[in-house]
């Protein structure tokens, strides 16, 4: 019995560690899905991108939820978790949930703590322009964090199929690329005052035009939303879809004010607006979101990188495309920023 014995024993324990490598392997291949498809927070938008379910917040303390929709001001503040404080950036974040209707959404919700990211930038502080390669060649928020030497960038303009951008921009007082008539948001510097908002305010703002570019759609003007965010999505407009979300606005005192969709933190264009709204956001547009959206910040010389789907790798799969943008938006501290030209030309 025992000489019997053994050859099991040792069958058996090799199998356990088989399994055990099996599993570690495992492990490595959903860590490195992970991190190439940021695949816990894909799981949230696939789960929910139907949903119609109101997006909830929870509030500070209690540790209720409520409605994003039925928040008053204070209720947001308190809710609004600070990261980080750095040099005139600041850094909060929220935690949002949907109601679970189906196994996968209540599988989603178990695996990932859905959030939204604050950003506020107080301009005095930092000079904020466009930033692209030669060529309007696709990069990232990453890339251009680090060409910059910058403390923030986020992806701007949107693109068209062959990646090159959609719409307006001007890059130290030189026009790069032309209008795109259809697109109604603009962020743009003039006399070295950074603005995030409509058409009009970009027509009627003076001084010397520095930098621009432009966005779709805009949302807000002097604290009143356009009623066309609440509207069924078109061709050209997908206000109601759930997916990733980069507003971009102003308060009254010049602050610059970022909500951005974090680890599965998706909405609608009416739920990111909401939240503008409460925080007391005077003007506002979107920049390009979805699949496309990233953004880079960095706090006392650590920098944190989010993106919404691949950047890394081009596997030849339209499913899996490979998300470079060609135009960002940075915030530069001011003492790297050369001064910018007097006028604007064009090519």
């Amino acid at each position: 019995m025992r000489s019997g014995g053994k050859p099991l024993k040792k069958k058996r324990g090799c199998a356990w560690r088989i399994l055990g490598l099996l599993m570690v392997l495992g492990l490595v291949a959903v860590l490195a899905v992970d991190y190439v498809f940021n695949l816990r927070s894909t799981l949230v938008f696939l789960a929910f991108r139907d949903s119609r379910q109101p997006l909830e917040v929870r509030l500070g303390g209690s540790g209720s939820w409520k409605p994003v929709s039925a928040l008053t001001v204070a209720e947001l503040d308190r809710a609004l978790v600070r990261r980080d404080e750095d040099n005139g950036i600041t850094w909060r974040t929220l935690v949002l949930r949907r109601e679970a209707r189906t196994w996968g959404q209540r599988l989603a919700g178990f695996l990932v703590r859905e959030t939204v990211n604050v950003i506020e930038i107080t301009p005095a502080n930092y000079q904020f322009q466009t930033s692209f390669k030669d060529g309007f060649a696709l990069t990232t928020a990453k890339e251009r964090l680090n060409t910059e030497r910058a403390a923030f960038a986020i992806t701007a303009n949107f693109r068209d199929p062959a990646g090159k951008p959609l719409g307006l921009v001007v890059h130290e007082g030189t026009q790069r690329n032309s209008t795109f008539p259809a697109w109604t948001g603009y962020f743009f510097v003039k006399a070295g005052k950074p603005w995030f908002g409509p058409k009009s305010l970009f027509e009627e703002t003076p001084g010397v035009l520095q930098e621009a570019s432009q966005g779709y759609p805009s949302l807000m003007k002097n604290h009143t939303v356009f009623s066309y965010v609440d509207l069924p999505s078109t061709r050209y407009f997908d206000g109601n879809r759930v997916t990733y979300r980069a507003l971009a606005g102003m308060k009254q005192n010049g602050n610059i004010v970022f909500i951005l969709s974090g680890t599965g933190g998706v909405m609608n264009v009416s739920e990111v607006t909401a939240l503008a709204q409460r925080l007391n956001v005077q003007h506002a547009t979107l920049l390009d979101g979805g699949r496309a959206l990233q953004y880079s910040l960095k706090l006392h010389g650590a920098a944190r990188h989010f993106t919404a789907f691949n950047t890394l790798i081009d596997f030849g799969s339209e499913m899996l495309e490979l998300q470079r943008s060609p135009v960002y938006i940075v915030a530069r501290p001011t003492a790297v920023v050369p001064a910018s030209p007097p006028t604007v030309t064009t090519p």
